[in-house]
């Protein structure tokens, strides 16, 4: 059996941060880049441009560390969103040069879309946080059922039942 991780504080990194402190901003970059990479990179599929994204949602980050608001989200799910945000922006701003004028159904769409995503953060929020890591291992991380299993030292059965029973309680909070 594997020691657990180490808990990192992502609030007081990122109030860290708003104080203009760089060592914060490196451990969250250290902390996070691989996963919020992986975030880019799913959405724009293409390693070089989610780099790019990533580096510029560091930026965003360190500028916005100070209007964080504890109160509204985690301080990970806030990063990931920003993360998120600078792809989706990037995807629909290419689609507008590809297809040369704006199209009013798809900027409905997308604000559905930022809507959504705010709201699964608050449902994410009402999980147990073991299983709420459960969800977030499998589907932001990317890990396999067994991987999670391992990583939390919990009967893969056992994660198997969160992870069904989690996507449950989603689906009912998300309406």
């Amino acid at each position: 059996m594997s020691l657990p991780e180490p808990i990192f504080d992502y609030e007081a990194h990122l109030a860290a941060c708003g104080r203009g402190e760089r060592q914060a901003l490196r451990d969250l970059y250290v902390q996070e880049s691989p996963r919020l990479l992986g975030v880019a990179r799913r959405l724009v599929r293409d390693t070089a441009l989610a780099e790019d994204i990533v580096h510029d949602a560091f930026l965003r980050i360190w500028a916005g560390a100070a209007g964080f608001d504890p109160t509204r989200g985690s301080a990970r799910g806030w990063m990931f969103s920003v993360t998120r945000h600078l792809a989706l922006n990037f995807i629909r701003d290419n689609s507008r040069e590809i297809q040369g004028d704006i199209d009013v159904q798809n900027d409905a769409e997308t604000f559905d879309a930022q809507v959504h995503s705010s709201r699964i953060h608050l449902c994410l929020e009402q999980l147990d946080p073991a299983r709420r890591s459960c969800i977030l291992h499998a589907y932001v991380d990317g890990y396999s059922h067994a991987q999670i299993s391992r990583k939390l030292g919990t009967p893969l059965g056992t994660v198997k039942a969160w992870i069904k029973r989690s996507l449950t309680a989603l689906r009912e909070c998300m309406g």
